[in-house]
């Protein structure tokens, strides 16, 4: 990872601008999502009070406060801090300026994949940390929406000999432990989750990245039109099971303690 220009973070506050208010649809996925996340904080018998919800989208700053927090919600967008259900506090996910050991507890859920310098927002986040606080997070890794991104790059090229990147690209599971590592969190580990979403219409599936505020904001995206046959000719290349599409979401769960 490094810290060059991967992401317009003008368009990822727009998509995370609309996104909420159109979350509703989503609630049971992004439940589901959260609590594959919040069940970690069973794995521990510490108590926590103050915590910091990073970008969660309303999923995980009402579970924190019903065991007893005090919680900040802060996101790259304001409204959708406003909707998360702690503290609203819109920030700049590269600038943190919370200081140094104000949380025993940050959770930053499906947020991070947005942020163009990982590796400095990770030590910014270390430092709020509190010694002995936990940092739990979730991101998509490496084979998420493969499927998708293989479609749309085969059917742009059939269409018009070219192709732009329409899907954001991950990191690698195997690098996530070590990012913790080299922002200083003790005793990193990450693991994945392997989940499969199906679609009776794939289209669907393009509706539920746009409400979710997951549509493409990577720098060098095409800015012009896309061709009107490409989304239906990608779609009908999905993977199929059961008669429905079928899309891949590799979400990595990472855990590290501040010393």
């Amino acid at each position: 990872m490094s810290n060059a220009t991967i992401f317009d973070k003008s368009a990822v506050r727009a998509h995370r601008d609309r996104a909420a208010g159109s979350l509703g649809p989503l609630q049971p996925v992004l439940d589901d999502l959260a609590g594959r996340l919040l069940d970690r904080l069973d794995d521990t018998k510490t108590k926590f009070t103050t915590a910091l919800d990073f970008g969660g989208r309303g999923t995980i700053a009402p579970t924190l406060q019903a065991r007893g927090m005090q919680v900040i919600s802060a996101d790259l967008s304001a409204a959708m801090a406003r909707i998360a259900g702690g503290l609203p506090v819109a920030v700049d996910g590269e600038a943190l300026a919370f200081g140094d050991k104000k949380f025993d507890l940050i959770i930053a859920h499906l947020s991070l994949h947005w942020v163009n310098d990982l590796p400095g927002a990770l030590i910014q986040l270390r430092r709020a940390l509190k010694t002995d606080g936990l940092f739990l997070a979730s991101m998509p890794v490496l084979g998420t929406l493969q499927g998708l991104r293989e479609a749309l790059l085969e059917a742009e090229h059939n269409l018009t000999g070219a192709v732009n990147p329409r899907i954001s690209p991950f990191p690698d599971l195997r690098d996530c432990a070590g990012l913790l590592q080299r922002a200083g969190f003790a005793l990193p580990v990450a693991d994945v989750e392997e989940i499969e979403l199906l679609y009776a219409n794939p289209l669907h599936l393009l509706h539920e990245l746009r409400q979710a505020g997951e549509t493409n904001a990577v720098q060098a995206r095409a800015r012009t039109t896309p061709p009107r046959a490409l989304f239906p000719a990608a779609l009908g290349q999905l993977p199929q099971r059961d008669g429905r599409a079928v899309a891949h979401l590799r979400m990595a769960v990472m855990t590290g303690w501040a010393s």
